[in-house]
């Protein structure tokens, strides 16, 4: 056994990232995924990062341990066939718009009479009803609606920023690969499957809400201030480059003024209280900045260090390769691709200790690289997949 979902099926007809990242982790995890492909395209991100190698980095690191076949599902036959494999699975995936995936006769219904226990996955952008159903939608259009670009807005224009990683496709994955096992524990007592539905704009307002939305918790009167909109980012700029460092308790508030050899800081009222230091944040942090203007980043962060102060260098995105503390964790592996060749990609982020997970367990698929194995494993011979294929129902 390895992976603590082995043993399980996972029929995925999900495109982009949100559903590719989530059955890519259950993947990680063991799972048998089935990736589903329309013919010729396959998956959009195939195409992402240009045609230098026969796949795509994006593609390659977020549909490892899968399985891909070729799928027509606007043929009768392979709806047919898609219906077959989804027999023999645990969990179908998809993240068409609502109501399309019932058009195309792959709906819930559809599917449970297939597999009355099925674990079924609807990922959508704004939900099933409501007045933005029918949008397309993309990382940005959600950013936007949640508040998120607002909360990263620029401190001296007020201008929302989007953030630069496609953060809500990638909260939405998380969300819906914990779901997905949750579903699969609650069938595990019960014997039932039921409908999972998640959509993005719910999966990132729920992410953020914490600290991002504090002012809008406690309803009335009690509403406590909330932190200033022109809070800088905690990026300093040293003598030899950027460092990070934060002092929330007294403690190492204390700790900091020590480091920075300004004990006069502590005699200041404005910072005596961590409610003070949120309250008078940008004071703050520009008096630390003067300061660590003067000294290289190692000096400060031996410094900091040796007062228990949460600091770290701001590492530009190739000494990540490199950094100590990614090497200890084993964190970068390389391997080969058959296909694209050497490559490196960080490793699944949860060890289990009895039932590991695998990274190179099976590397991201050429488009329909399985089609005909996975569709002999239904018990079609050489000649009905030629006929499938001549007919336009597979590729």
């Amino acid at each position: 056994m390895s992976g603590p979902l082995a043993g399980y099926r996972v029929i995925d007809v999900t495109q982009m990232l949100s559903g590719p990242m989530a059955t890519m982790m259950l993947g990680d995890q063991g799972a048998d995924v089935i990736k589903v492909e329309p013919p010729e395209t396959g998956d959009l991100t195939r195409a992402l990062g240009g045609k230098s190698r026969p796949i795509s980095p994006f593609f390659s690191t977020l549909n490892r341990n899968k399985r891909s076949v070729v799928l027509n599902l606007k043929d009768e036959k392979g709806i047919g066939l898609l219906k077959d494999l989804v027999a023999g699975a645990d969990v179908f995936v998809q993240n068409f718009r609502p109501g399309i995936a019932e058009r195309m006769g792959i709906g819930e219904d559809v599917l449970r009479q297939v597999k009355p226990d099925l674990i079924y996955v609807s990922i959508s952008g704004f939900g099933e009803k409501g007045p933005y159903v029918g949008k397309r939608v993309y990382d940005p259009v959600i950013q936007a609606l949640s508040g998120l670009a607002d909360i990263q807005a620029d401190p001296d224009t007020g201008r929302p920023r989007m953030m630069r990683l496609i953060i809500p496709d990638k909260v939405t994955a998380l969300t819906a690969a914990q779901a997905i096992t949750a579903a699969l524990l609650a069938r595990e007592r019960t014997g039932e499957g039921q409908h999972v539905r998640l959509a993005m704009l719910d999966a990132v307002v729920s992410f953020l809400w914490h600290e991002g939305m504090t002012q809008y918790t406690f309803m009335g009167s009690d509403i406590g201030p909330a932190r200033p909109a022109d809070t800088r980012d905690m990026v300093f700029e040293t003598a030899d480059g950027y460092i990070t460092a934060a002092a929330v308790s007294d403690k190492e508030w204390q700790g900091m003024t020590r480091a920075l050899e300004r004990p006069e800081w502590l005699e200041d009222a404005r910072f005596s209280t961590p409610a003070g230091r949120v309250k008078y944040a940008d004071v703050r942090l520009d008096m630390t900045a003067e300061v660590l203007k003067e000294r290289s980043s190692t000096e400060w962060l031996e410094r900091l260090d040796a007062e228990q102060v949460p600091c770290a260098p701001v590492n530009r995105k190739a000494d990540v390769l490199t950094d100590p503390q990614v090497a200890a964790n084993n964190l970068i592996v390389e391997s080969d691709h058959p296909h694209a060749g050497h490559m490196r990609q960080a490793r699944p982020a949860a060890r289990f200790e009895g039932t590991p997970a695998e990274l190179l367990r099976q590397p991201a698929p050429l488009l329909g690289e399985q089609t005909d194995a996975i569709l002999a494993e239904l018990g079609l011979s050489a000649d009905a997949l030629a006929e499938l294929r001549e007919a336009g129902a597979i590729a």
